[in-house]
């Protein structure tokens, strides 16, 4: 067993639950072809990062998935909201005694694995690693030790996601590093900016 941890938030590949903004633009099975495109770059990237692993489905454990390879424990989120699934992902990872838990999630193309081991060394320093994301939100939150204020009666999804985390991490006096700011692909206009090589048909042609 690792002292580090690192957790992965994907959603289940079922047509019209994922990217439902991108879904508006190059229709249902488009936004599920470039979810099941980021969920496959999240795995080839966080597949090479020296840690155990736990990959947290939203609806059900998927059998036989590109995650069943014997290298992450396999799980189904718990929680009413965002909040509250990060924080029972970061107590379960504590209470089974590891050192260090990152969570990611499965949106972003420019994640590497370097900004995984960037996070794992900060929080050596620190107390808490942030991943920025261009929207306003971020793309990864690592920490040492359980802070559930950063989680409970919390809004997500929306420009001041990250502020709003600064913010607590400031009135907990709490140490922190910021790692590069990337981007999450959740709209068409996030898509082209990706340099992605896609060619979508909408649903309604």
């Amino acid at each position: 067993m690792s002292k580090n941890l690192l957790i992965l938030f994907v959603k289940n590949l079922i047509p019209g639950t994922v990217k439902t903004r991108l879904a508006e633009e190059i229709g249902i099975e488009g936004a599920l072809d470039v979810y099941q495109f980021l969920v496959e770059h999240t795995f080839e990237e966080t597949n090479k990062v020296e840690s155990d692993k736990i990959v947290y489905y939203s609806e059900y454990v998927e059998i036989e998935d590109i995650f069943d390879n014997g290298k992450y424990q396999m799980q189904v989120q718990k929680g009413k909201d965002l909040g509250e699934r990060m924080l029972n992902a970061f107590q379960k990872s504590f209470d089974a005694g590891y050192e260090k838990a990152i969570i990611v999630g499965s949106d972003c193309f420019e994640l590497q694995k370097t900004h995984i081991e960037e996070a794992l060394d900060e929080l050596d320093k620190n107390d808490l690693v942030i991943g920025p994301a261009s929207d306003g939100g971020y793309y990864l939150l690592g920490m040492k030790e359980l802070f559930p204020a950063l989680f409970q009666n919390k809004k997500f999804s929306h420009e001041n996601v990250l502020k709003e985390l600064l913010a607590e991490i400031a009135s907990l006096d709490l140490s922190f590093h910021l790692l590069p700011e990337l981007n999450d692909i959740d709209t068409f206009d996030d898509l082209k900016d990706s340099g992605i090589d896609f060619e979508f048909v909408s649903d309604d042609d």
